[in-house]
């Protein structure tokens, strides 16, 4: 497992702990409270570390090289029942977006999601998780064919920010963009968001309209990201701590503002430290939220959408 900066004091413990273990099991000499004591050390640090979190610290956390992206979500909750989707019936089939139809227990859902790469060649081919025109304009294609057959819909958001190539301007990634977010909010069947890394910009909002908006607690959700806004008001990137606390954009932020609905607790150490209770809990949320969702008329669910996101930003004096 990798760590990061602020994990140093758990990889320590950690490397301790295991060297006191192994020496009690190919020697007879006993060291069981040793073992004890450098556990319970160890899980005090984690306990201290992850409570006193920074939002940077968060953000690093939600990028980690181990933390689990939507096709891990997909495979681990939907199994064999899910049969992946392609294309936009207009130019090509984007690799950072990914879509199909899949289970959760006996209930059908179209599941939508951003992918990142795990190493170089698949991040590649992936394009590091930026979605191109056509990426958007899959996943459009596969809501509205969820809508005809009364499917709801689960987006998985895990993104840098849409691709800001030239070639996919000229396509026109502004407007799909915006096509997405005006077609989500009268989608007439319900919408779970669930952020699961990287909430950014319009990459992020392109498949970020829900009736429910859910987020991991180790992730983000901003219109920038920290390195970015710190090279716009510092003209550098050493600012990128500051400006994580300034934009407010941790899922504790996220949640007091109002623009998210519920945070998705994960295991101590975040997301990757324990896959399965993480996959496990994501599935149980969206269970829990479709049994919600599922009560409404389809005209109840867009008028409550549409006043959900028409009352963001209202300050009243």
């Amino acid at each position: 497992m990798e760590y990061l900066d602020f994990e140093l004091p758990i990889k320590e413990l950690q490397e301790q702990f295991e060297k006191a273990c192994l020496i009690g099991t190919e020697s007879d000499v006993d060291v069981s409270n040793t073992c004890k004591q450098l556990e319970k050390k160890l899980n005090d640090t984690k306990k201290d570390i992850y409570k006193n979190l920074t939002p940077w610290q968060r953000v690093q956390l939600s990028r980690h090289p181990d933390r689990p992206y939507t096709m891990d979500y997909i495979n681990a909750i939907c199994g064999e029942s899910f049969l992946e989707l392609h294309g936009d019936r207009g130019f090509k089939d984007d690799k950072a977006m990914v879509g199909g139809l899949g289970k959760i227990g006996n209930q059908s859902y179209m599941f939508v999601g951003q992918q990142k790469g795990y190493n170089t060649k698949t991040r590649q081919f992936r394009n590091f998780g930026m979605a191109n025109p056509e990426g958007y304009r899959k996943a459009l294609r596969l809501m509205k064919s969820a809508e005809k057959f009364n499917v709801p819909v689960v987006c998985f958001v895990d993104t840098p920010g849409a691709f800001p190539g030239l070639e996919a301007e000229e396509r026109g990634q502004g407007e799909a963009i915006a096509r997405n977010i005006l077609e989500m909010t009268r989608l007439k069947v319900p919408i779970i968001v669930i952020i699961i890394g990287e909430g950014a910009s319009g990459g992020a909002l392109g498949i970020g309209v829900g009736d429910k908006v859910l987020m991991l607690e180790n992730t983000w959700y901003s219109v920038i990201s920290p390195e970015s806004c710190s090279s716009i008001l510092w003209r550098s990137w050493e600012f990128k701590e500051q400006a994580a606390e300034a934009l407010k954009l941790t899922a504790k932020d996220m949640k007091k503002l109002t623009l998210i609905d519920e945070i998705v607790k994960e295991p101590l150490g975040g997301a990757h430290s324990n896959r399965e209770k993480t996959f496990t809990t994501v599935a149980g949320a969206i269970e829990k939220t479709y049994k919600e969702l599922k009560m409404l008329s389809p005209t109840d669910l867009v008028k409550k959408r549409m006043e959900k996101y028409l009352e963001m930003g209202e300050f009243k004096s």
